[in-house]
């Protein structure tokens, strides 16, 4: 009977890499419809499927928690971990539906470089999730999460740059609130990209 409860341990970080991989396939292809406006139906529409498949990752890791005897993390971790990467998704996917939503057809480039800064830091998300089931190299997730911090800090330095010249130079009251929202969403992947690896710092020093 209590051999059924025992869990095998990699289904969690399986799923916690699933999940991670989906980080970089959203912010990849957010970046493409960037530059791809003519097909920014299709391109929002694929980040939407994408965004799908992180809630389906996410349904699975609770259920199989709840299902859960032993875990190979505290339960705390492993729920926070699984929603802290699918809010990461849910901001990509609503940054996608504002720009098409609100009709936006001329992208800045400070939009663009924030998106850049977002899909290095989902790349080091993803790479220190991958290394959390064998934390022999557990120097290299911290130094992983360090980076992420330092990236988190340059999406603030352009956003409030960008704002700076968004409110200087757009006439337009109505496109000026449309692009600040863009921009700040940009910068909100970078500041739960920074709380994923706070709390995967937090588990190594415990678990190491």
């Amino acid at each position: 009977m209590f051999g059924r409860l025992i869990p095998r341990e990699g289904k969690f970080f399986d799923l916690f890499n699933q999940s991670s991989n989906l980080l970089v396939e959203a912010a990849l292809e957010f970046r493409k419809l960037l530059d791809d406006i003519p097909h920014l139906e299709s391109r929002t529409r694929a980040i939407k499927d994408i965004e799908h498949k992180a809630d389906d990752v996410t349904h699975k890791t609770i259920e199989l928690l709840h299902k859960t005897f032993i875990t190979p993390l505290d339960r705390e971790d492993i729920h926070s971990l699984i929603c802290k990467l699918d809010d990461i998704v849910d901001f990509l996917e609503a940054a996608s539906q504002r720009i098409f939503l609100y009709g936006i057809t001329e992208i800045p480039t400070e939009a663009k470089n924030l998106a850049d800064v977002c899909i290095q830091s989902v790349e080091l998300v993803k790479k220190a999730v991958h290394g959390l089931a064998d934390l022999k190299n557990s120097d290299q997730i911290i130094k992983n999460c360090v980076e992420i911090n330092r990236l988190e800090n340059e999406a603030d330095s352009i956003l409030r740059a960008a704002m700076a010249k968004l409110f200087k130079e757009e006439p337009d009251t109505r496109q000026l609130i449309k692009i600040k929202e863009i921009y700040e969403l940009l910068e909100t992947v970078t500041d739960r990209c920074e709380d994923v690896a706070n709390l995967l710092e937090g588990i190594v020093l415990e678990y190491a």
